[in-house]
């Protein structure tokens, strides 16, 4: 099987590429980045697997926003699968340039499904939507039917695509599935995510080169999976034999203080110490709690979270206190 994969290079990518190697070494991926830095990713590839086997993967540089390369790129390769996991992936950043977040995340998708309408080709499709799309609910655990209210660019621009998809699905008869993706995390998250951000600088605390961590709330709760979990999620959709929107999650929700209690506990620190919040920093109608109910995943597809969020706290720590040896 052929797999275009956009946004390779990312947390999700870096484990999707992993599962499809294992899955069948005759499959073939095309890997499209913006990144220079190719060699990290297959050392994150070996980081996770040191026996995966590299020979069919490749990555190429190509503008996602110029519709004539991507029709080219569809074209040329005609993959079975497409799994588009590029895009902007910050909802903090897209609000310091809004319409760049929404062009790119609409644009290139637009792209490749209208590379594959004018060619009259219908690759199983995998578009990720987002947690960010939906309104508060009051604490309630959130489904495929809760109600939406995007307050981002970012999620504004995930839910525009989220509601054509279906359209598509049955315009086309499209094997194309959204998944509604909560938040997870990765030895492969970078250090600005607030997740990664606290561990950073527990580390920094505990080598004593710095003294605080500066946050926006202790008490919000979110639904944290690891992305090698979430990574399978895809691969059960994509592999699926009909196009469907799926949430996709834990279904348990964790406070910010359960986090940053776990991980100061994990270097002997006491938190209360060293935190210091700043309600500025939160957005203007931010839920307090975000958490998914994946039942019809689980029911449908038998898929489920493996991975705890002790166990996913844990293997970022230690990614890096690697990484800094």
């Amino acid at each position: 099987m052929k797999y275009l994969i956009t946004g390779i290079t990312g947390q999700d990518g870096i484990y999707l590429t992993n599962l499809i190697l294992k899955s069948d070494n005759k499959n073939s991926i095309l890997g499209i980045t913006r990144s220079n830095d190719r060699n990290s990713f297959f050392n994150n590839l070996r980081y996770i697997n040191n026996e995966v086997a590299l020979d069919n993967v490749n990555l190429v540089s190509v503008n996602l926003l110029n519709k004539n390369e991507v029709h080219n790129l569809v074209q040329s390769y005609k993959p079975n699968y497409i799994i588009n996991l590029s895009g902007p992936s910050s909802v903090y950043d897209s609000y310091k340039n809004p319409e760049l977040s929404v062009n790119s995340i609409n644009n290139i998708f637009e792209n490749l499904t209208s590379a594959c309408l004018k060619l009259d080709f219908f690759p199983k499709f995998f578009q990720p939507s987002s947690s960010e799309m939906f309104k508060d609910s009051g604490g309630l655990k959130l489904t495929e039917s809760s109600e939406f209210k995007p307050l981002s660019p970012y999620a504004k621009a995930k839910y525009q695509i989220h509601s054509n998809i279906s359209n598509m699905r049955n315009q086309y008869e499209w094997n194309i599935s959204s998944g509604i993706l909560f938040n997870h995390e990765s030895e492969f998250r970078k250090n600005e995510y607030l997740f990664m951000k606290i561990i950073i600088n527990a580390i920094k605390i505990k080598k004593h080169e710095s003294d605080k961590i500066t946050i926006g709330s202790l008490e919000l709760v979110r639904d944290w999976s690891y992305a090698k979990d979430i990574a399978e999620a895809i691969l059960f959709i994509t592999n699926g034999d009909e196009g469907d929107d799926y949430v996709i999650g834990s279904g348990k929700g964790h406070t910010i203080s359960d986090l940053v209690e776990i991980v100061f506990d994990y270097f002997d620190l006491d938190f209360t110490e060293f935190i210091h919040i700043d309600n500025k920093l939160l957005r203007e109608g931010t839920p307090k709690i975000i958490v998914s109910n994946p039942e019809k995943i689980k029911n449908k597809l038998g898929w489920k979270t493996k991975t705890s969020f002790h166990e996913l706290i844990e293997k970022c720590i230690l990614f890096k206190l690697s990484a800094l040896d």
